[in-house]
């Protein structure tokens, strides 16, 4: 008998096998491809064109493991055709090493005696409704929205809805847009339900891993709190999906297979007859639209857990405040801090920019520090050392020949977090302080750092957006943003909602235990948007206005964007190419093709770049029809391409 095996590689179709062994869509087979063997998937169709000439070979054996069940093979089959990703790419972001995991004796421990914990949180009347909206639609796929201000008790609203979901028998997936936010919402997990979720994110071991993924396609395994690549773990009985800051940035995979994590979701619970709720604070475009057109379900809490009040805000003119020469905090921000410290509060200066400096410069030559493969500068990181580039990871020395005389002598254009770190060690000598980054938090001494924050060990914090993100600080009652005018550089269309939700999400770190809290934001603007959009209490007044201008101009969501970028080693080459393919797709796809024009980062690791952008309306003949003429194109030897469905970053 005959059957199709779908290998996890970059093919597009399965291969035909035979075997005799009774074989159902799902299964797991080891098959002969060339001179290796390889896992693969019994797929749901036969490759289209089978090439008779070739002989079908055997079927080595059947893995002993649970199939895949049909709803995954049919969101993979609906992934792979709205992401341009070769169905076997898909295939793979299933399985762990290209593999999935046989025969395996240790079992993942929950220190579970199946029973949840009963606690002792009392919700209030807000929360008992939302949670009831939740529960109500917990019976079907359905889509979610919990909105709710920073410190509303948006987790504790979706934690109850669990209990439901789990004592009924059903498996749970909680996403989270960063790996540093684990290790805080791990503990807040066990409190609440008295044993231990599966955590998946890059930084688990491998072996740990091949536990999870076990527990999970066995149904051993109850709760998995993971990053964005858990979407596509092999549940067995998935019955919600939770995606926490639904409006995040980083649920969008932007290198290898490009897809926003968030969407995939929502998908992946269409296909698996399930509800997904989103939570957030201030929504994206796209689910605030989805909100208004009545697609999405929503429920909200306006008030703080405890009637916490939320922070006021204080600008910090600095046309009227001048700076000392190398200084980027006011004596007035000085003495506002002073006096928070004196009442036991944290600090926090905020600046959304890593290392010492994004600009180093020699004052004799007037040369910059720039990537030898990327069109951008490097940025100095001072605790290691040396300069960096955040695109390709090459590093350098601080150390350069002069043009003009001798040895190069720097000067630092540009605060990083770094450098406000050590000028806030010279104005608060006696504080104890820390830097909270992606560089500082990532790594297996930030579980002891936030112990010590939460604590108000630590008095100062430096960090970037990564604070922002969904941590609970109680002490923290002072925020000082350095330079707000930074934020409202750029011509990303996507800028004023990031900025809306950023500044909202950092605000929210403050005061939560209903303390008296203040933020303020130093400025040469004093009559920035970005300021009057933050300070409004209410950001659906922006959200109203951004999807008008949206519309207007038939941007997101009311068009789709694809941005595909053709990257190559000769310039000339490439740019002639890529005239070549926009010609090949131009008046045959169902969409209009902007551009060929230079990517804003022209050069990345050692490759050129040019970007066309296809616009169009919102179905699945875009994306059809664009793989037709892909699937049949040959492009010139060293040039590649990148598809983007759904751009967040034009990079």
């Amino acid at each position: 008998m005959k059957f199709p095996i779908l290998l996890p590689n970059i093919f597009n179709h399965p291969f035909t096998y035979e075997s005799d062994l009774e074989l159902k869509i799902g299964d797991f087979v080891e098959v002969p491809f060339g001179r290796t063997k390889i896992i693969g998937v019994v797929w749901d169709n036969f490759e289209k064109n089978t090439n008779k000439r070739f002989k079908i070979k055997k079927i080595i054996r059947k893995l002993q493991i649970p199939s895949l069940k049909k709803k995954t093979l049919e969101f993979l089959n609906w992934f792979s055709e709205y992401n341009l990703v070769p169905k076997g790419m898909a295939l793979k972001l299933i399985l762990i090493g290209g593999k999935p995991i046989e025969g395996l004796d240790k079992k993942f421990n929950k220190d579970s005696n199946d029973k949840i914990k009963k606690n002792l949180f009392i919700l209030t009347n807000q929360q008992k409704k939302s949670l009831n909206e939740i529960n109500i639609s917990n019976e079907r796929f359905n889509v979610h929205v919990l909105q709710g201000t920073t410190g509303s008790g948006k987790t504790i609203v979706y934690f109850e809805a669990l209990k439901k979901i789990i004592e009924k028998g059903f498996q749970v997936l909680i996403m989270l847009p960063e790996i540093g936010l684990t290790n805080q919402f791990e503990k807040k997990f066990i409190e609440f339900f008295g044993f231990k979720p599966a955590i998946w994110h890059s930084g688990i071991t491998k072996k740990n891993k091949e536990i999870i993924w076990s527990g999970i396609i066995n149904g051993e395994v109850d709760v998995v709190i993971g990053a964005r690549s858990s979407l596509f773990l092999p549940f067995k009985k998935l019955g919600l999906i939770i995606v926490d800051e639904e409006h995040d940035q980083s649920y969008k995979q932007d290198e290898g297979i490009i897809y926003n994590a968030r969407d995939m979701a929502i998908s992946r619970a269409s296909f698996e007859k399930i509800p997904v709720n989103l939570i957030t604070a201030v929504p994206s475009i796209e689910t605030y639209e989805n909100i208004k057109k009545k697609k999405y379900r929503v429920s909200k809490l306006t008030q703080r857990y405890k009637n916490a009040s939320l922070p006021n805000y204080e600008i910090i003119n600095l046309n009227n405040v001048k700076l000392e020469n190398q200084s980027w905090i006011s004596k007035e921000i000085i003495k506002k801090v002073n006096f928070h410290l004196e009442k036991k509060d944290q600090v926090l200066f905020f600046l959304n920019r890593r290392g010492f400096s994004p600009n180093v410069l020699c004052k004799k030559c007037f040369n910059s520090f720039s990537c030898p493969n990327c069109s951008i500068n490097l940025v100095y990181h001072k605790n290691k050392k040396n300069l960096l580039c955040h695109y390709c990871g090459f590093k350098s020395f601080l150390e350069r020949n002069c043009t003009k005389d001798g040895v190069c002598d720097f000067i630092f254009s540009g605060p990083g977090v770094e450098r406000i770190s050590e000028e806030v060690k010279k104005n608060f000598p006696l504080k104890k302080i820390e830097i909270f980054s992606s560089d500082t938090m990532n790594k297996k001494s930030s579980k002891d750092k936030l112990e010590r924050i939460i604590n108000n060990e630590i008095q100062i914090l430096v960090g970037t957006q990564l604070i922002s993100k969904g941590f609970h600080f109680p002490n923290l009652n002072c925020i000082v943003v350095v330079d707000i005018d930074l934020s409202s550089q750029g011509h990303d269309l996507r800028s004023a909602e990031k900025n809306l939700q950023l500044y909202h999400q950092l605000s929210g770190r403050a005061g939560r235990t209903g303390q008296a809290s203040t933020v303020y934001f130093q400025t040469y603007n004093y009559n920035t948007k970005t300021i009057s959009d933050i300070t409004d209490k209410n950001p659906e007044i922006f959200l109203d206005k951004e999807i008008e201008i949206r519309k207007k101009n038939s941007l997101p969501p009311f068009q789709r964007f694809i941005s595909l970028i053709l990257t190559g080693e000769n310039e000339v080459k490439l740019e002639k190419e890529a005239m070549k393919f926009k010609l090949a797709i131009e008046n045959k796809i169902y969409g209009k093709v902007l551009g060929p024009v230079s990517a804003p980062i022209f050069r990345l690791k050692r490759k050129y770049r040019v970007r066309l952008l296809i616009r169009g309306s919102k179905t699945l003949k875009l994306q059809n029809s664009l793989a037709s003429i892909i699937s049949r194109y040959k492009f010139s030897s060293g040039i590649k391409l990148s598809v983007d469905v759904d751009p967040i970053s034009f990079n």
